[in-house]
């Protein structure tokens, strides 16, 4: 089994051209945890701590009644592509950047806020978007 990856390094994910928030905002978080609240409380809570494969792995075995830490389910899970955070609500929706460090750790980046201007522009950083959530 090949082994997939949605990590980045030294990546900017900016929000997606089409997101309809000009400032960052907190995923609504009742009832059942959607995938946008999930992402949103795993890096919020532990910046530059968990990779892109934690936080989509972590989501996906919270959200399908499986352990987090098995790492057998990992690998059956990671056996074929992922959607990386490009996708996430959290760039397409909410407002949020996401910065990968040189390991491939994330923090989020509200757009509003200097630091954002300051990462979408530097050119020592790869750059992407996330994706639109309509066709162009």
């Amino acid at each position: 089994m090949a082994d997939h990856t949605t990590n980045y390094a030294s990546t900017f994910i900016e929000v997606a051209e089409d997101c309809p928030t000009d400032h960052a905002e907190e995923p609504p978080a009742g009832g059942t945890p959607t995938i946008a609240a999930l992402h949103y409380r795993l890096i919020a809570e532990h910046p530059f701590e968990l990779t892109s494969d934690d936080v989509v792995f972590t989501t996906w075995a919270l959200r399908h009644d499986t352990d987090p830490a098995d790492p057998d389910a990992r690998k059956r899970f990671f056996s074929k592509g992922q959607a990386c955070l490009r996708s996430s609500p959290l760039g397409k929706r909410y407002g949020w950047g996401v910065l990968s460090d040189a390991e491939g750790r994330v923090a989020l980046v509200p757009r509003e806020s200097e630091e954002y201007a300051l990462l979408a522009a530097d050119p020592a950083l790869g750059h992407t978007r996330a994706m639109r959530s309509k066709r162009g």
